[in-house]
């Protein structure tokens, strides 16, 4: 077999922009690195496997005990202390936290799962960024409340969609969660393993937290958690008395797609680097490139 036709067997057919012509995936382009200048840190073919087949991702101690540590403490002036951060830093897209907006392991995800490649290149990421927020919780803190699920047959407007074709997948809205604080059993959020392909409504025992229906996580601090808002989650209360939920939730989507009312503050983003300010660009398909020099003009 020629290398042309084993390329052609091996690469998933992706509609171009007109015509029904296939999109040539080696001439898109990927950043290679991210605002920082790291590396991006690209997905194993398990870990893809693992996050299309269940919907969910774990992966334990990306951050160091140091960076967690530091995280973790600008994490609780923004719960305790407010005031004390200048009025501009004051989200979870300020301080040391803006290094988790496009970490390595976040860009090698998105580009895998989020991005159009069509609208990526060296200097201009694929996906944006959706939300971000700070989940605290204290012993008792938090609701159980099961909802989302069946990716594949949400109308495509709605954002939490999960497309595929063979050897390869797409997810629309997908939650990323940096857990600041260690994760024990009984903890943590709730999610359903392949709901997200569901065909069939969910049976009763869906609304027992503690049914076998279930999946549930630990991890030390500085992990973090990918998944697709197509799957049913849940959060739970948290139970843990010696240490809170320090917990950075944030939402990616397509470039052309806006779910939540949430917009960064405009002068933060203009004090990022060019490259990370592409995540905050206007939410279109149509000419959606751009170096973040613009932003906000």
């Amino acid at each position: 077999m020629s290398t042309n036709n084993q390329h052609a067997k091996n690469t998933p057919y992706l509609f171009a922009h007109s015509l029904g012509q296939q999109l040539d995936m080696s001439a898109q382009e990927f950043p290679s690195a991210n605002a920082d200048g790291k590396p991006v840190v690209n997905l194993s073919q398990e870990q893809k496997y693992l996050f299309d087949t269940r919907g969910w991702l774990l992966i334990p101690g990306v951050l160091s005990e140091d960076e967690a540590a530091e995280m973790r403490d600008f994490g609780l002036r923004l719960q305790h202390d407010p005031d004390s951060i200048p009025e501009q830093e004051r989200s979870t897209l300020g301080g040391p936290l803006q290094k988790l907006i496009d970490h390595p392991v976040v860009v090698g995800f998105m580009n895998e799962f989020v991005a159009f490649p069509p609208l990526s290149r060296q200097n201009c990421y694929g996906f944006r960024m959706e939300s971000s927020h700070l989940f605290y919780r204290e012993a008792g803190d938090g609701k159980f409340g099961p909802h989302n699920g069946s990716g594949f047959f949400r109308f495509p407007g709605d954002t939490h969609f999960y497309h595929s074709v063979p050897g390869k997948s797409h997810a629309g809205l997908t939650r990323v969660v940096w857990e600041l604080n260690p994760v024990c059993e009984g903890d943590g959020t709730l999610v359903v393993s392949g709901s997200h392909k569901a065909a069939y409504p969910a049976p009763e025992s869906i609304h027992d937290q503690n049914s076998p229906v279930w999946d549930a996580y630990t991890c030390p601090a500085g992990s973090v958690l990918f998944f697709t808002e197509s799957l049913t989650h849940s959060a739970r209360p948290w139970t843990n008395r010696d240490v809170p939920r320090v917990a950075v939730f944030s939402c990616y989507n397509t470039v052309d797609s806006k779910w939540h009312d949430w917009d960064p503050d405009p002068g933060l983003v203009a004090s990022m680097p060019p490259l990370r300010q592409t995540l905050f660009r206007p939410v279109r398909a149509a000419n959606n490139l751009s170096d973040g020099s613009h932003y906000g003009v």
